[in-house]
This record gives structure tokens, C-alpha cells and sequence, in this order.
């Protein structure tokens, strides 16, 4: 992987997704260099929300792969950041 990629992953209701995302990580565990979890969030709009930062490794069809799981997601969205 010659590119950094950083997802954001916003989780809306965490304890209804939380399963399905751990399924989803241990999946792509592979290309998961750093997982970092911020559980409260002071906007009062964000409810039960929680941000999950992920900085991805290895190749990149793979990574893309978990970036396209993560989309099908309802109450998840997810951003990405190449450097």
C-alpha cells in the first residue's frame, strides 16, 4: 500500500450496530493497522453515537472491500482520508 488511509466511521445507536461492526473488524482484521474508539461525543445531536477511526494497511482492494461493508450499513456512515 503505497497510499495512508485513514475511515471515519460514525455509529449512530451504538449498542444496535455493535455487533455487526465487531464482525465486520475481526473480518478485516488483516487490514486494520490502528483501531481507535471515541464512545462520548459532546454534540448533543449525536444521541447514543460513537466515532471509530481506523488507519488501514495492506492491499487496497481489501481495504476497499471493508470500506464497501461498512457503506451497506444503516445508521453508519463512514469517511475517508488518503494521504
Amino acid at each position: 500500500m503505497d497510499q495512508l488511509v485513514i475511515l471515519g466511521v460514525m455509529v449512530k445507536e451504538k449498542e444496535k450496530h455493535a455487533t455487526r461492526l465487531q464482525e465486520i473488524f475481526t473480518k478485516y482484521g488483516c487490514s486494520i493497522k490502528t483501531r481507535l474508539g471515541l464512545n462520548e461525543l459532546d454534540i448533543p445531536e449525536a444521541g447514543e453515537a460513537g466515532l471509530i477511526i481506523l488507519e488501514l494497511m495492506g492491499d487496497m482492494e481489501e481495504c476497499g472491500r471493508l470500506e464497501n461493508e461498512l457503506l451497506t450499513m444503516d445508521g453508519v456512515a463512514v469517511r475517508k482520508m488518503t494521504f
